[in-house]
């Protein structure tokens, strides 16, 4: 008995034994996995933040300071042709606050306007109680700025590091380069016109990467770019003038080497950019630009055929028609030949002329020399040029000296640039632009003929007619002026004109063209409106004076060539 109850003893002790350790096998092995389990977690979170570590340090430490949708893109640099930097990226610092950890929002106030006074008490105070984790203050700060700020210690308020445009030729180009805002977005001149040619959508992606931006390389020549400023600024003050302007164009390629308008604005502070007076008005500003339109009259006259340089028109009596008497300003009162009708700037003589021709075919030359549909080129401030809904009669002979539609002073530029290159109309550019570019796209728009009798009344005019102070010693200036009336309360005025002088040197082989305008000029000492011959011709002349020598044109100083009168075929 006793031995048997010993056996189930052990028995039970052994079952137990059993049971107890096939319990701490499993116990052990779900120990096992929780183990294994905590470490794959704790593995993957320290991967997660070593993976996010290795990122960061790859990425540029400005572009990862900062909310993404704050960093300013990069912009490529802009340089003249010869690689002088018109427009950089630099390094500017910006004011933000964290609401949030603002201690006292007026307190804080008190202190940043001491350093920023033009600061908006009332939409900063919202700013700072808006309990936001991030609103800017006030963007692009100077050093100075930004030092006396630091120094207040102010809780809840940092910097970051941002990109913003700056333009070392400051005013002198600032109506080619246009501006950029806060963001570094092109809105104006080349700068927009960079962003819509893809930049944008760089940016939009995140590849425009500074040192992968190329500069853009413009056909601008800086150095005549400020003799250009400089001449049309003096212009303005010596006359007392409301706006002034110019362009300098090479005729063989139809690249713009300098072009200004005053008053213009500086665009490292453009607080002035949108004022109406500080328009471009070389590319959007429309003009009946008056007697200097009387070189495509005369050169369409010739280019049809009708007409020749012997050809001869009846100017001894006004013109009347519509309820209008077309006048000369100095007539002579007399029949007069194409040259003479050229250099006294007759308005009878040239409404004979575009008579010759015909009502249709002298819209349709203006049309073909670019004058009457809107520009094409880089710049996007440019205006559309007006005329009447339908021609007739009297819209053609007005037309014919300048009255009646309106146009832009550089489409005027390079329509009498065809008119010097062998009469091929190219289409500005801002851009470098080779000559076999320019051949390829240039159209033809008049007879070679027509180009050679133009460069003769051009040389002419400056010679005996009213074109004598747009003229350079020692290089073959020609050129045409045009005074236009301007129109007051529906009237022409003749207290306030609008005055031109196209000319191109030198006139053996034209190789640069320049446009000068002057809008409402005085005459000095007086309050009376002076003519083109007294002002935009001698702008013109400086201009050339002083560029040509950097253009390459060398000076001849002797006679042979001269154009006269007696000497027209």
């Amino acid at each position: 008995m006793i031995g048997w109850l010993g056996k189930k003893r052990r028995k039970a002790e052994g079952d137990a034994a059993i049971v107890f350790d096939s319990a701490r096998k499993k116990t052990g092995g779900r120990t096992r996995n929780r183990v294994i389990m905590t470490m794959v977690v704790f593995f993957s979170i320290y991967a997660t933040i070593a993976g996010r570590l290795v990122y960061l340090g790859m990425l540029d430490p400005e572009a990862a300071a900062g909310p993404e949708s704050r960093v300013t893109a990069s912009r490529p640099d802009i340089v003249d042709r010869y690689g002088e930097v018109l427009a950089t990226d630099i390094k500017t610092a910006s004011l933000f606050a964290e609401p949030r950890r603002i201690v006292d929002a007026d307190e804080a106030i008190e202190k940043l306007t001491t350093v920023l006074p033009d600061l908006d008490v009332e939409q900063t105070y919202n700013k700072l109680k808006s309990g936001t984790g991030f609103v800017w203050l006030k963007r692009q700060l100077t050093p100075k700025q930004q030092a006396e700020i630091m120094a207040l210690g102010i809780p809840g308020i940092a910097f970051r590091t941002e990109k913003r445009r700056f333009y070392p030729a400051g005013e002198t180009t600032s109506h080619i380069i246009g501006l950029t805002n806060v963001d570094n977005k092109g809105i104006s001149g080349l700068e927009k016109y960079i962003d819509d040619q893809g930049l944008a959508d760089l940016q939009a992606s995140g590849l425009a990467v500074a040192k992968d931006l190329k500069p853009v390389r413009l056909s601008i020549d800086l150095r005549v770019q400020h003799i250009v400023r400089s001449e049309i600024v003096a212009a303005l003050e010596k006359y007392r003038a409301i706006a002034a302007g110019a362009v300098v164009l090479d005729v063989r390629t139809g690249e713009v080497l300098a072009m200004g308008s005053v008053p213009d604005f500086d665009p490292n502070n453009p607080f002035n950019a949108l004022q109406q007076d500080r328009l471009n008005r070389m590319s959007a500003g429309l003009y009946e630009m008056g007697s200097t339109i009387k070189s495509f009259t005369t050169s369409m006259a010739l280019d049809s055929g009708k007409v020749t340089l012997q050809s001869t028109f009846d100017a001894s009596k006004p013109i009347k028609i519509g309820g209008q008497t077309i006048r000369d300003f100095r007539g002579k009162g007399r029949v007069l030949s194409v040259p003479e009708v050229f250099i006294y700037s007759s308005n009878i003589g040239s409404a004979r002329e575009a008579e010759a021709v015909g009502v249709e075919a002298h819209r349709e030359f203006l049309r073909r020399m670019g004058l009457l549909d809107r520009m094409q080129t880089e710049l996007p401030e440019v205006a559309k040029p007006t005329e009447p809904k339908v021609w007739k009669r009297v819209h053609s002979i007005t037309a014919a000296f300048g009255h009646g539609f309106s146009t832009t002073p550089l489409q005027t530029a390079v329509g009498a640039a065809a008119l010097m290159n062998g009469g091929k109309l190219l289409p500005p550019t801002f851009l470098i632009r080779t000559q076999e570019e320019a051949n390829a796209i240039g159209k033809q728009v008049v007879k070679s003929q027509t180009v050679e009798d133009m460069k003769y009344l051009y040389r002419l005019n400056a010679e005996e007619g009213g074109g004598k102070r747009g003229t350079v010693p020692g290089y073959r200036v020609g050129g045409k002026t045009g005074t236009a009336e301007k129109v007051v309360n529906g009237r022409y005025s003749k207290e306030k004109n609008f005055n031109a002088f196209v000319a191109a040197f030198p006139m053996e082989d034209p190789k640069y063209l320049v446009l000068t305008i002057i809008d409402e000029p005085k005459m000095e000492g007086s309050t009376r409106s002076a003519t083109a011959g007294l002002t935009a011709a001698p702008m013109a002349s400086n201009i050339i004076r002083r560029s040509a020598p950097l253009l390459g044109v060398k000076p001849e100083f002797g006679q042979e060539g001269e154009a006269t009168l007696a000497s027209y075929p």
